[in-house]
């Protein structure tokens, strides 16, 4: 099944919640009349009359509230979430590992997260630490990929060798790549809202235990209703948590088996997510489970997590995942036996700053050769035209190396990674000190480094660059939001210091407001259900891919170019795109892309699919896809917010980064 399907299957998924949703507050609303009808006749002994001795609206205001309790309560949680996985990884008592950690193990984990980014083409996620879950367990949060976060628990780390946590992580990356997460965070929404009956049920005991006895001739005590009244309203909102559970196994269990051998998939090795379960099956000792998780909102949080992380009192349909041991048997194709899960020997090392002292006066290559520099021609969407995309940041020799250590500590700082993404746009000649000027006035503190950073980054191959900015995403995302807003206005002053916007500056500003503007991981409502509801937007972002996949000293290039757009409208027959349709460079302007890149991430989950099936098309001209035409791909696809299909993603893994740990 693909992310697109899985998507749509999500929504499927999110109707059954509704469903669910509306059954437990009818459930909750008639618990709630029954409790109150009886406190009523406690209190002033009317047995006999039944409806008739109730006031008027009786039964409406109960409703009323019960339906205010519930939906404020789902309001408020949703509203507290509105950060995505951040907010989740928080409410979970997580710790965010810095991406400069010198912890031996944190760095083995952050390595392995950006190992699965790299193949999967997505930015590198951020990755928390329960520091106080001794247990094996990990989730995956956040409203799209572009925001996602990874947890794991400290017991994960001590206990799991590299192999075992690269099949946890690839778990939790399936979460994200197939779509799960958005659902589940709604579901944390949901589930809190169903329960606020009980919490209130818990005020009220505190208040009638607290408060002074007022007795009247009517009754027992104000005081013994208001503990009676809250005592009923507790234990009604065990309903609420009856439903959560029923909605949580209704949604979840078969997305666990998903993730599952999707992990296998990614690692091609069932010895890793195997030997996880194995070990968190080894830990599990009496009522103590593996994977347990003690803090105290892992109820409400417990749908997210690779296991159960509460021990579960109903099996069956009402566990929130599937039994360990048929996840094994689906995982092997056989019963497996548990394992011993000890902490593991790993020796520590202090924390240390990878980063020298600013503004690396004393760094360098000093014994490297000198790289070509990079070229600042590069293709325009101004009004000269669209011209043949040459510009590409590194150079083009092809030849692998390991990243550079000036690179490899800036991608983990927040400072340097300014100055990571600021070097990629430095241009030539005028342009050159046109930027380095708008840098010494706006970031005095990232202008030397940056010159400093566009010497190591023109040595990388060209494939490497797009994989930079990915590595560089965890760090970025430790800026506040004034930060990110003011690194996005400097990278708009870079590229328009020479007066028009060239291809590898169209990619990386649309990938950084993507994941950096202040709507970035924000729900995105649907407008659009099919592709034909954007064929002029369609057209354009055929015409741009079929701009750039022919380079212009191609003695055909007007032809090819129509040919290429004309295979991808193929593909797309839907929308009956014909020659007439096709638009010339001089119609490709900045904001007609990014306003049809806007409309096109409002598409149903399964239009975008054809959408880049039909992009792909026009790139494809039989032979190796090229880099310029991944790199534009991939632009669309962070517009869309989409996973890069496989061509595009093999593109980029000519150039395969391992981290030593």
């Amino acid at each position: 099944m693909t992310f697109f399907e899985q998507q749509h299957q999500a929504r499927q998924e999110t109707r059954k919640l509704v469903f669910l949703f509306a059954l437990a507050v009818i459930a909750i609303v008639i618990a709630v009349n029954l409790a109150m009808a009886l406190l009523w006749n406690f209190k002033f002994g009317s047995h006999h009359e039944l409806l008739h001795s109730y006031p008027k609206g009786f039964f409406a205001i109960n409703t009323l509230i019960t339906l205010a309790l519930i939906g404020g309560g789902t309001l408020i949680q949703t509203f507290n979430l509105r950060d995505g996985g951040d907010a989740v990884a928080l409410m979970a008592g997580g710790r965010m590992i810095s991406p400069a950690t010198g912890d031996l193990q944190e760095r083995r984990l952050l390595n392995v997260v950006e190992e699965m980014a790299l193949a999967s083409g997505i930015a590198c996620p951020k990755v928390y630490l329960l520091e106080q879950e001794d247990s094996i367990n990990a989730f995956a949060a956040g409203y799209n990929q572009n925001e996602a976060v990874v947890a794991v628990t400290r017991g994960t780390l001590n206990r799991l060798t590299r192999d075992e946590l690269q099949g946890v992580v690839g778990h939790e990356f399936s979460h994200i790549l197939n779509g799960d997460m958005r659902l589940n965070v709604h579901l944390i929404g949901v589930l809190f809202g169903i329960q606020m009956i009980a919490g209130f049920g818990q005020q009220l005991m505190n208040f009638g235990r607290f408060s002074t006895s007022n007795r009247d001739d009517k009754g027992p005590p104000w005081q013994l209703v208001m503990l009676f009244a809250g005592l009923a309203l507790f234990v009604v909102g065990y309903i609420g948590i009856f439903f959560g559970r029923v909605i949580k196994s209704a949604v979840s269990r078969q997305r666990e088996f998903l993730a599952d051998a999707s992990a296998v998939q990614f690692t091609r090795n069932p010895e890793g997510i195997g030997g996880a379960l194995r070990k968190i099956g080894g830990l599990t000792d009496g009522k103590k489970i593996g994977s347990q998780i003690n803090h105290p909102n892992a109820e409400q949080l417990s749908h997210l997590f690779l296991g159960s992380a509460r021990p579960n009192l109903l099996d069956g349909w009402f566990a929130t995942h599937p039994p360990l041991m048929e996840r094994l048997k689906r995982i092997y194709g056989r019963s497996m036996s548990p394992l011993e899960a000890p902490e593991l020997q790993t020796p520590y090392a202090e924390h240390a700053e990878r980063m020298p002292d600013l503004p690396f006066a004393a760094a360098g290559f000093a014994g490297a050769g000198d790289g070509p520099a990079m070229q600042p021609s590069a293709p325009s969407f101004g009004a000269a035209g669209l011209a043949t995309p040459s510009l590409e940041f590194g150079n083009s020799s092809g030849n692998k190396s390991p990243l550079p250590a000036q690179l490899d500590g800036a991608v983990r700082n927040p400072v340097a990674a300014r100055a990571v993404i600021y070097a990629m746009l430095l241009g030539d000649g005028a342009e050159r000190d046109a930027q380095l000027a708008i840098l010494k006035a706006d970031a005095p503190q990232q202008a030397a480094m940056t010159t400093f950073l566009a010497e190591s980054i023109a040595r990388l191959p060209l494939s490497a660059r797009l994989p930079l900015v990915d590595l560089a995403a965890p760090a970025l995302w430790q800026l506040t939001q004034p930060e990110r807003d003011n690194l996005l206005a400097i990278v708009d002053q870079l590229i328009a210091a020479d007066s028009r916007i060239t291809l590898a500056e169209f990619v990386l500003q649309t990938i950084l407001t993507r994941r950096l503007a202040p709507r970035a991981g924000r729900l995105v409502p649907i407008r659009f259900n099919r592709l034909s509801d954007l064929g002029p937007d369609v057209a354009l972002l055929l015409s741009l891919v079929a701009h750039v996949s022919v380079p212009a000293d191609r003695t055909d290039m007007t032809a090819a170019r129509l040919t290429a757009f004309l295979r991808g409208a193929t593909a797309c027959s839907e929308l009956k795109l014909a020659s007439h349709d096709y638009c010339d460079g001089a119609s490709l302007s900045f904001p007609r892309v990014r306003q049809a890149l806007d409309n096109a991430n409002q598409l149903a989950p399964l239009a975008k699919p054809q959408l880049i099936k039909a992009l792909l098309a026009a790139a494809d001209d039989g032979n190796a896809l090229q880099l310029t035409s991944a790199d534009i791909l991939r632009a669309i696809c962070a517009g869309i917010e989409a996973p890069i299909p496989p061509a595009v993603a093999a593109t980029y893994q000519a150039y395969p980064w391992q981290f030593d740990d």
